[in-house]
């Protein structure tokens, strides 16, 4: 990984990728060679089996501090979160989980959401917002706006800070992306202090790394996605709209990020160009390319998932340092000479 050129062509090379990290997929890949695509077994199987431990994946472990309840952010407007939070949050994490927009729930990332409360002193919040096929779009960017904007109004009252950061994984990336440009198109608010958009698909037309990748199981192949999107979009005729894929929205605006990929990710391409609009729409950004990491790989246990998931936690947790900058800088007298009011 390289903070100083992440377009280094050395880390999209073979020779990049650690014997560990090969060791690794191999073993990712034997595992999901028997799973049954979840199109045949039907969506509501899968996720139930998911929360037994029935499969590859062992059962999740839930926090006793979790909370889960119904928030409003206006009346017809609810959905439910599930809140861990330390004594004195520094801040809040708005998560939304991956799963393709069919799979997953905010109740099975407590293990990932205590990590992150130790490492940063945040509170998290994670959406439970509907899934497809069942509740196609927009049932759940509509739900996770709903749980940003009553985040907004009430982060003070119910967690004493008004710092404000968002994120998620795979889907959660997207939908989280897709929040800050409702936020700001449809609500003027644009009080999100950072964004960790970990492997997201950002056009939902597919980019060539997606539509290339092919048929080799590393978690999320060409065919996931198509029938992901069938699931999630089946009215949708124009997939690059920006509401439907963030990439293709003006993104003027948008707070700092850190956009992490693997090089074995199918998803490649959404974070390079997503990166590369961010930045030149005049917004701070990071990029952090992990050589060999396939898709998910920050969720598996690894020495790479580790490095990853430390840089993730300590860009959250610089936010604040940033933020008390800010509000220090803003409490002085501002010059009035030449560009009154600009900061680069």
């Amino acid at each position: 990984m390289s903070t100083a050129n992440p377009f280094d062509r050395a880390l999209f090379a073979d020779a990049a990728i650690a014997p560990e990290t090969r060791a690794f997929n191999a073993q990712v890949l034997s595992i999901l060679q028997t799973v049954p695509d979840w199109w045949v077994t039907g969506a509501a199987k899968v996720r139930e089996a998911r929360r037994l431990g029935v499969g590859p994946f062992p059962p999740p472990v839930m926090s006793p501090r979790a909370e889960t309840r119904v928030v409003d952010a206006a009346p017809g407007r609810s959905v439910a979160v599930r809140t861990i939070a330390p004594p004195t949050p520094a801040g809040v994490y708005l998560h939304i989980h991956g799963g393709g927009f069919v799979l997953g729930a905010c109740d099975l990332q407590d293990q990932m959401l205590e990590r992150i409360v130790a490492a940063t002193g945040f509170a998290c919040v994670s959406v439970e917002y509907r899934l497809a096929p069942e509740h196609p779009f927009p049932a759940g960017p509509d739900d996770c706006e709903t749980a940003a904007l009553w985040l907004a109004a009430h982060a003070r009252a119910e967690f004493g800070t008004s710092l404000l950061t968002i994120g998620g994984e795979s889907a959660g990336a997207t939908l989280a992306a897709a929040t800050l440009l409702r936020l700001r198109d449809r609500h003027q608010f644009r009080g999100f202090s950072g964004a960790n958009l970990v492997y997201g698909s950002y056009d939902l037309s597919m980019t060539p790394s997606a539509r290339q990748f092919g048929d080799e199981r590393y978690v999320l192949r060409t065919i996931d996605i198509v029938k992901f999107m069938e699931a999630y979009l089946p009215t949708v005729d124009d997939r690059r709209s920006p509401d439907v894929s963030p990439l293709f929205a003006d993104l003027r605006g948008m707070p700092p990020a850190l956009f992490t990929i693997g090089t074995r990710d199918a998803l490649l391409d959404d974070t390079l160009f997503m990166y590369a609009r961010w930045v030149a729409a005049g917004n701070r950004a990071e990029l952090a390319i992990y050589p060999g990491a396939v898709h998910g790989f920050t969720l598996l246990p690894s020495t790479l998932a580790t490095a990853a998931n430390a840089r993730c936690d300590a860009f959250l947790a610089a936010l604040v340092e940033g933020a008390a900058q800010d509000e220090a800088s803003s409490l002085k007298p501002q010059a009035t000479s030449g560009a009154a009011g600009y900061k680069p």
